[in-house]
């Protein structure tokens, strides 16, 4: 953990590990990033709810590994900086910046409809906070808490698969067995008649398959012909694969973001005279196909109600107390923090 000065936030005081447990009653602890692999617990003094404000106590985050492995790094690209930014973040990149998107908590102070209620928020890793109502979305009564904070990937599943809008009996291809690449795999599954299979490198992505109920082959091995292609690999050689797996004028939607990284490609061979497109799929917008329908907001309730299926599961990493993020944040700036949706527990000690 960082032990230097940071910089100074309104309300906001640097704690050290050994002040973290004095958090005052009406303080919350957060957690920033401050340098590549480097952060700090923060305390945060949280006014009065104003009207239409709701305070809520954090039970989980998750902890979205892909984009917060660039935002741990400080690999955030200058020109997506704005795009990139939270709804709640506060502070700028690349550091000293409060992260994160994926919160579960109680209500408890706000509407009566709303107080004691479980709900999910975009908020960074932080213990308590002050969001306007509107910014909450319940958390269907079947859908345990832990299981909430997969809201986002899930969101982000229904996002892409109405991107590239497989129809009934599709065989459906996703490249890349990771969260995403898992979520989408589950949300496609439920399209009647469709054959959905996982492609990775890692055979021991065969039991995340297995567990969701979808095929799953290694990247070197032969697969029928797909209809869809998903690419979800985060690396340039999923990327290419994927590419030389579509079907002749088919397209490959494109769910991988990678940041500041340069992903060459070979568009030889037969590329042109297959007639593939490449589309890019991004969750920070409703897909264009049902833009003028659908809001963000309906999108991510669809994606807590699909949560209430147990499967989902298999996509859950380690849990780990609030106080571990540290090492967290260094795993994740040095590429070794695990594959699935690791769990911040906020009720430790």
């Amino acid at each position: 953990m960082a032990t230097e000065p940071a910089t100074a936030t309104k309300g906001v005081t640097t704690q050290t590990p050994s002040e973290v447990h004095r958090e005052e009653a009406d303080a919350a602890i957060s957690w920033w990033t401050v340098g590549p692999g480097r952060g700090e617990f923060r305390a945060e003094v949280l006014p009065a709810p104003a009207d239409g404000q709701v305070s809520v106590r954090t039970l989980w985050t998750g902890v979205s590994r892909g984009t917060e492995s660039l935002v741990a790094r400080g690999d955030v690209p200058v020109s997506e900086r704005e795009r990139m930014r939270a709804p709640f973040q506060a502070g700028d990149f690349p550091f000293p910046v409060k992260y994160g998107y994926l919160n579960v908590g109680t209500v408890e102070h706000g509407p009566e409809d709303l107080r004691g209620r479980t709900v999910f928020a975009l908020y960074p890793h932080q213990s308590r906070f002050l969001v306007p109502a509107e910014a909450l979305v319940r958390v269907p009564d079947a859908v345990p808490p832990r299981r909430a904070v997969l809201a986002g990937a899930v969101e982000t599943a229904v996002n892409v698969l109405w991107d590239a809008a497989p129809a009934i009996g599709d065989r459906i291809l996703v490249v890349g067995a990771g969260m995403i690449g898992c979520a989408i795999a589950r949300v496609a599954r439920g399209i009647p008649g469709s054959e959905v299979t996982l492609v990775d490198v890692d055979p021991s992505k065969a039991v995340a398959a297995e567990a969701l109920g979808v095929g799953f082959t290694l990247a070197e091995d032969r697969v029928p012909q797909p209809d869809v292609v998903i690419e979800a690999s985060g690396s340039g050689a999923g990327l290419q694969l994927a590419l030389r797996m579509a079907p002749t004028d088919g397209e490959v939607v494109v769910a991988s973001w990678y940041g500041a990284t340069v992903v060459p490609l070979e568009l030889g061979a037969d590329f042109h005279s297959r007639r593939i497109a490449i589309r890019s799929s991004q969750v920070g917008a409703v897909s264009p196909r049902v833009r003028s329908r659908r809001t963000t907001t309906e999108r991510r309730g669809l994606a807590l109600r699909l949560l209430q299926d147990p499967a989902f599961d298999a996509l859950l990493g380690a849990r780990s107390s609030w106080r571990e993020l540290p090492e967290i944040t260094a795993a994740l700036a040095a590429g070794t923090a695990g594959d699935l949706c690791q769990t911040i527990d906020w009720s430790a000690p």
